[in-house]
């Protein structure tokens, strides 16, 4: 479903300030892989999401969706393969417009608009349902304006966004990085229930070493703009956190450097 080939990138080359974000960074998802990446701060994690979504043109290498070459395919074109959540929960939603209002933009991604007079009542029935499945009580407010939602409560209207073409590839940037542990551990929940459900392929960057470990069915860990570390099936199953940081000692020659990841 994703092929990453020889992808490299710099950035302000030629200056003091060139920073070489991705090297040589090869990748391949099945579909149906849930893959959560972990790494430390400048390891290419979130570049290599961007490269994935079009953001910019990588310097050279190659990336398929599907089997399609999509490399040089712009950013909103590319759109119709991807579903995204970023970081920030401010991202992703149009706060001024109503919950169903957001989730009916989501529903017309990729086909042809036209003017109708509100939503149909059937289509408002079917986000009540999709979102009483989130049991955030948001079921009973699709007229309340997504920008009164809590932080969770948005992410999970954005995942619902993301998710409901039923994308080729999902894409989740640390989202659930600026939220409290409470309510990140019930977006993550919620996170799992869709992929799931929807045999969806995911790529899931966190900054949580135990929530890598425990989400998906394959983990990698990135260093200096590259893959080091590969785990998947029984073997990530029964990984440990001091496993994990073994793995990436061994790997980089280096010792692991963010707490944050560490501690969770």
């Amino acid at each position: 479903m994703l092929k990453i080939t020889n992808l490299h990138k710099t950035f302000n080359p030629g200056t003091v300030n060139a920073k070489h974000a991705l090297n040589g960074l090869n990748l391949e998802l099945r579909e149906g892989d849930f893959v959560t990446v972990i790494g430390g701060n400048g390891a290419g994690k979130s570049t290599m999401l961007n490269a994935i979504a079009g953001v910019f043109s990588p310097d050279y290498g190659k990336i398929e969706i599907d089997g399609v070459d999509v490399t040089n395919i712009p950013e909103y074109k590319r759109a119709a393969y991807l579903g995204r959540v970023f970081q920030d929960p401010m991202k992703g939603t149009a706060a001024d417009m109503e919950i169903a209002e957001n989730l009916s933009i989501a529903a017309r991604r990729g086909t042809k608009r036209r003017l109708v007079w509100g939503l149909p009542r059937k289509e408002r029935e079917s986000y009540k349902a999709l979102l009483a499945e989130l049991d955030l009580g948001l079921e009973n407010r699709l007229s309340s304006k997504v920008g009164l939602l809590s932080g969770g409560q948005r992410q999970a209207v954005t995942l619902l966004m993301a998710t409901i073409k039923e994308p080729k590839l999902l894409l989740l940037d640390e989202h659930t990085a600026a939220l409290d542990p409470k309510t990140a551990a019930k977006v993550l929940q919620i996170t799992e229930k869709i992929v799931k459900e929807h045999n969806l392929t995911t790529v899931m960057i966190t900054h949580n070493m135990r929530d890598a470990i425990r989400y998906g069915n394959r983990l990698i860990m990135m260093h200096e703009g590259r893959i080091i570390v590969d785990v998947s099936g029984e073997e990530k199953e029964k990984l440990t956190v001091e496993q994990l940081l073994g793995l990436f000692s061994k790997a980089s020659g280096d010792e692991f450097s963010s707490d944050r990841a560490i501690l969770g």
